[in-house]
């Protein structure tokens, strides 16, 4: 059975990266959704096993997404924040594009 963050993870993680990294959802929607021409991206939850954004695309189409964490299965919501790097590295290998440093 996949780990179920409560309330206060989910809000503090979706809040943050909805608020703080926009560009980040976006560029993890549009290296792993199935959708060309993602123009937008919001984190809409996230359990144990995978983050999940809503996507948008330039011709008005919506999908929702799931991609799993890089390392595997967790439970802790400090490992949210490895994880969500992680996709954000592979993201920007997958895209080409250079990855920020990370602090």
């Amino acid at each position: 059975m996949t780990h179920a963050f409560d309330d206060a993870a989910l809000a503090g993680v979706l809040g943050h990266m909805n608020d703080d990294h926009a560009d980040d959802n976006l560029l993890i929607a549009r290296a792993f959704s199935p959708l060309a021409d993602v123009i937008r991206a919001d984190m809409v939850t996230f359990d144990g096993g995978a983050g999940q954004w809503h996507v948008y695309t330039a011709d008005g189409g919506e999908d929702v997404i799931r991609v799993p964490w890089p390392g595997g299965p967790i439970t802790e919501r400090r490992e949210v924040r490895r994880e969500i790097v992680a996709l954000y590295d592979a993201a920007c290998a997958r895209l080409g594009v250079a990855a920020r440093p990370h602090v």
